[in-house]
């Protein structure tokens, strides 16, 4: 979901560790070493990377900057292979009802099959188009703070590694409870939200 629609859901993290000194200079450098890379014309099962918000397609930033004053602004690309289950199964078992007719048996090996499973889904997975999936994300640097536009856990999850990997920085999510510690600054009111427990509205 793209934070430039109309309207759009996120969830937002906290940015922890330190930046170096040149931090638009280094966040530019890293993000260069973690573009995007198409895999339309190879065998690749996987790719996640950067690419601009204005285009899916452009990982070079030709056509907008990242950088928007004291904002971040990028996508998380990621193509995957996929095979649903539904498709592997028919072709696996199409291909064992051959082999049976073949070597004029009436059963085959569970190794064997596994064997043929395992061909079958390489097979497929080379035929299959990559399928896309953009993530859009604006990095506050002076809040230290984080929104990425899905609430998608898996996405989530993913973000949270490559972003370790990219920058070498946590993200850690921000929910209600978070967000109000960070706010109060009594130490009477912070004990009484440390006595908070989940309540359940029926």
């Amino acid at each position: 979901m793209s934070f430039l629609a109309r309207s759009s859901s996120f969830v937002r993290f906290s940015v922890e560790g330190e930046l170096p000194d040149n931090a638009l200079e280094f966040i530019s450098d890293r993000i260069s070493s973690f573009v995007f890379e198409d895999i339309d014309d190879n065998f690749e099962e996987y790719s996640v990377g950067w690419v601009s918000v204005l285009n899916m397609f452009d990982s070079a930033f030709e056509y907008g900057s990242h950088l928007f004053g004291d904002y971040v602004v990028l996508s998380l690309r990621v193509d995957e292979r996929k095979v649903s289950p539904s498709i592997l199964k028919k072709f696996t078992q199409k291909e064992e009802e051959r082999i049976k007719k073949e070597k004029q048996v009436p059963k085959l090996s569970r190794t064997l099959r596994l064997e043929i499973k395992e061909r079958i889904r390489t097979e497929l997975t080379r035929k299959a188009m990559p399928v896309p999936a953009v993530y859009d994300l604006v990095w506050s640097l002076g809040e230290s703070a984080l929104y990425f536009f899905t609430t998608n856990k898996k996405a989530h999850m993913l973000l949270e590694d490559f972003f370790k990997d990219c920058f070498g920085l946590v993200l850690m999510l921000q929910i209600p409870f978070t967000t109000a510690a960070q706010l109060v600054t009594e130490d009477a009111k912070l004990a009484r939200l440390e006595q908070v427990t989940p309540e359940i509205f029926v």
